[in-house]
């Protein structure tokens, strides 16, 4: 039977997963089992999350790699609720000029701005015409993994990272089978690669492997090795930066060794609101954090969570709030050390938006996104938590599948193209600028349900994850629902074209089109990847995505 030919049916059952001493929840079965051996051998959730997500960079290539970025969100066994950004910016020569500049003078642009994604590109077009390359050199911004890996298990793990990479590091040397949902996304890298760099280190014979078929990454896990004995700096100012630096130069771009030197990670504070009683943190700007909060706000001032669950009221409510923080957070957010950002995370500024929402649907709210094409990217989440407290909700993305396109050299490191969420219009608050951080999709979340009642959350998929978090988070302090219960729930998602995407087991639907919502039945695939896990009274539970192929794992 073809493994990959019912993806977008949904009739298997999970239940949520308890134990004492450790979880992992994550969407490969490989990669949990990699973070709960490193908890076995006397590691923390920290370690543990480094692991799982160095797994995931092995056994999930086609979301998440070194050449991307890591977030991380997390509540310590001493109770700080803190948070990491590990996220590049743009090289120090890459203006809105010498890009377009570059542009214009490619004969072969086309390749950079994929009809799949959106773009209609005529081959006489100007660099002026243009927007962002969704694909390229010009996308390629600088990795944050490797120091932001680095920097997990230095501050707050108990194990070395070249400890916690060893199983990532067994998986692309000795092989593993390769699972269903994973297969299927793999099929894109045939079209998306035609460097030899990038088709030697992830196409097997010209093509993508098969569910079950047994792959190794022999590239990718001497570069990991190479981390492991070395550190994080070989990838910043060592051999591994020089075949970055010399992939995206030699493709036109324009990144140096100074760019990748340069960076570091930061530990920053969290934000925050209430929710109907619980405490949810998210990361500050430049990410999605604050559409989240907003979204929750609105939905509590007009008491969204109020609804019986199956009634078109409740998804209406929770829509619309959600519409109106889309339109505030791609209005505002960005790097704020270049933008400045009203507080959107204010009770009384949510106060002021609700206002605008009626029994109908708001019409033609000016979404104004950085960049459609981040829609529907893919990405990984993680979460862990151990026996003695600690909960850690790790994202891992090169933003969209395999980034880039490229690869560097023989390191077997698919490069993101995170910069497409950059736009080339100066005025625009994600505009391009030297050393600038794009507009990021990522957001972890932690939650305070009562005095010893934490979860570590996320919904991944580019703009499904905030209004993801508002559904699992409402699923479970509005409607009591379990962990499991409250990933497998129907979801529904505010499109940036202004429709209202709805899976088929959505029971009210049709009331919500007559409400004049303009409702589109997706497939499951569409809805995002979700992973959460609780710690209440000492016990650990644990709920895993049910539209993927991961597990969660408790010991």
């Amino acid at each position: 039977m073809d493994d990959t030919a019912d993806l977008d049916r949904f009739d298997s059952r999970r239940s949520t997963v308890y134990a004492s001493r450790g979880m992992v929840a994550t969407s490969q079965p490989l990669a949990a089992q990699a973070g709960v051996s490193i908890l076995r051998d006397g590691g923390n959730a920290f370690d543990a999350a480094v692991a799982t997500a160095a797994a995931l960079n092995v056994v999930e290539p086609t979301s998440t790699g070194l050449g991307g970025d890591v977030f991380a969100l997390y509540r310590t066994a001493d109770g700080e609720v803190g948070a990491m950004r590990a996220c590049g910016g743009a090289p120090a020569d890459a203006t809105i000029d010498a890009v377009r500049s570059a542009l214009e003078a490619d004969d072969d642009r086309e390749r950079y701005y994929p009809e799949s994604r959106g773009y209609a590109v005529d081959g006489d077009a100007s660099g002026d015409d243009l927007g962002m390359p969704f694909l390229g050199p010009h996308a390629v911004t600088v990795p944050g993994t490797a120091r932001g890996w680095e920097a997990t298990v230095e501050r707050l793990g108990r194990k070395s990272l070249g400890t916690v990479l060893e199983p990532a590091i067994e998986y692309a040397t000795e092989g593993y089978p390769v699972s269903p949902v994973i297969a299927h996304h793999w099929t894109g890298a045939e079209e998306l690669f035609t460097d030899a760099h990038a088709r030697e280190a992830y196409l097997f014979d010209g093509e993508s492997p098969e569910p079950g078929q047994t792959v190794r990454l022999p590239k990718l896990g001497n570069s990991l090795r190479t981390i492991a004995e070395q550190g994080a700096d070989v990838v910043y100012e060592g051999a591994i930066a020089d075949e970055i630096v010399s992939e995206v130069r030699a493709a036109g771009g324009l990144m140096t060794r100074d760019d990748l030197a340069g960076f570091e990670p930061e530990f920053v504070g969290p934000v925050s609101t209430t929710y109907n009683g619980a405490e949810v943190y998210e990361l500050p700007p430049n990410n999605q954090g604050l559409i989240a909060l907003e979204a929750l706000n609105i939905a509590e001032e007009i008491g969204a969570g109020d609804h019986d669950y199956d009634s078109p009221e409740r998804v209406h409510a929770f829509a619309e709030a959600t519409k109106l923080a889309f339109v505030d957070g791609h209005q505002y957010v960005a790097d704020p050390d270049y933008e400045s950002i009203p507080p959107l995370a204010s009770k009384s500024y949510a106060r002021e938006r609700a206002r605008a929402i009626g029994s109908e649907p708001i019409r033609d709210p000016e979404i104004g996104v950085p960049n459609a094409t981040a829609e529907d990217a893919d990405t990984v989440l993680l979460t862990v938590g151990d026996e003695e407290g600690n909960l850690v909700s790790y994202i891992n993305s090169r933003f969209a599948g395999f980034g880039s396109g490229l690869v560097a050299g023989d390191t077997g490191i698919a490069l993101q193209n995170r910069g497409a969420s950059f736009s080339l219009d100066p005025d625009h608050p994600n505009s391009l600028e030297a050393g600038k951080r794009p507009f990021h999709t990522l957001v972890p979340a932690i939650a305070r349900l009562d005095e010893d009642d934490w979860m570590a959350f996320g919904v991944m998929g580019g703009y499904m994850q905030p209004q993801g978090h508002v559904q699992v988070l409402s699923n479970v302090v509005d409607y009591g629902l379990s962990p499991q219960a409250a990933l497998d729930a129907p979801r529904w998602r505010y499109r940036e074209d202004g429709c209202l995407g709805v899976e088929e087991r959505l029971s009210n639907a049709s009331a919500l089109a007559r409400r004049g919502h303009d409702v589109r039945v997706l497939p499951p695939v569409m809805f995002g990847g979700a992973q959460l896990v609780r710690r209440r009274d000492g016990t650990l539970a644990g709920a895993t995505e049910p539209r993927k192929d991961g597990v969660a794992i408790g010991y």
